[in-house]
């Protein structure tokens, strides 16, 4: 099932879902007709969309907002903020191609600060599909809830078929001793590819696809950092306000502590090209995490591992 298939089944049951897009169409290109008056384009006016969701959501509409990422949550901000997030209205905000996804766009269409923007909205609930079966897992039960909710989309197919989903859990892929990789959205593949990489080199590893950032599974971290000689996060995000901050609160707020690696970009937007390039650049492809960790691991905590020559 695709993304548009399962809001197509969703809004023909349900006459309060109401599709919105502010001429952002690649999700929803064949609900017009289908929806007729409960499809609105507002055109390219993110704030207007959001507070005409807002005042549908006010009488008893179920809004689903489709915009590019990095528009919806910066230049609607304001009116998530008030419109939305005060109220606690029940608006969905879907937002296209986020992080590395908008690959050859250029800072100003990239959205690597829209975890940090939205997971500090009061009353926001904030979530991060891993491929396409991840985010089909997620979806009902994000627009089933009361809450307002942004979700970084991403339709890619990755062949991982992943653990049902509950809102605010974690989904653990495997536990390690000596590393846990936490991550979400499309760098679970990458992870994944890692994970691998680094058990066949004896290491024990484990990976935790974080989905739900707010709420966050506090305690899938505590666990891991109880459990595990180094967490690494690794994100598609500025370094701050994003994974690696939700890791530090959540170990400071219950007065415990770990080794942490972060895999970020560091006030700095990333390089646009086509997306095996971005990730090849960056430093993010599953090789070059699992090099990096064992780099780290050599310099900081077990000389006795050499850095591998991973073939290509």
């Amino acid at each position: 099932m695709t993304y548009e298939e399962l809001l197509t089944n969703i809004a023909l049951t349900n006459e309060q879902v109401i599709v919105m897009t502010a001429e952002n169409r690649a999700l929803v290109r064949n609900l017009p007709p289908l929806l007729g008056k409960r499809f609105i384009d507002t055109g390219i006016t993110e704030q207007t969309m959001i507070g005409a969701a807002a005042g549908l959501a006010l009488r008893g509409r179920r809004p689903i907002v489709h915009a590019l990422a990095a528009f919806l949550t910066m230049r609607a901000f304001e009116f998530v903020r008030t419109d939305v997030g005060i109220p606690a209205l029940p608006v969905k905000l879907s937002g296209f191609i986020p992080g590395f996804l908008s690959d050859a766009n250029g800072p100003t269409h990239q959205a690597i600060e829209d975890v940090a923007i939205m997971r500090d909205i009061p009353n926001m609930t904030v979530f991060a599909p891993a491929d396409e079966d991840d985010l089909i897992q997620m979806l009902q039960q994000i627009w089933e809830s009361p809450q307002p909710a942004y979700v970084r989309i991403n339709t890619r197919k990755s062949g991982y078929s992943h653990a049902p989903f509950e809102l605010g859990k974690a989904e653990v892929i495997s536990s390690g001793h000596d590393v846990t990789l936490l991550t979400y959205g499309l760098l679970f593949e990458q992870a994944l590819i890692a994970m691998h990489m680094l058990q066949r080199e004896g290491l024990s590893v484990g990976l935790i696809n974080m989905r739900s950032l707010k709420p966050v599974d506090e305690q899938a971290i505590l666990q891991a950092a109880a459990g595990s000689e180094l967490l690494v996060t690794v994100e598609d995000h500025f370094l701050t306000g994003g994974l690696y901050s939700i890791v530090a609160e959540v170990l400071l707020k219950h007065q415990t502590t770990a080794r942490v690696l972060p895999m970020a970009l560091n006030e700095r937007w990333f390089k646009p090209a086509l997306l095996p390039d971005v990730l090849q650049y960056e430093g993010f492809t599953g090789k070059q995490i699992a090099e990096t960790i064992l780099g780290y691991q050599t310099q900081y905590q077990q000389p006795d591992i050499l850095k591998p020559q991973f073939a290509e």
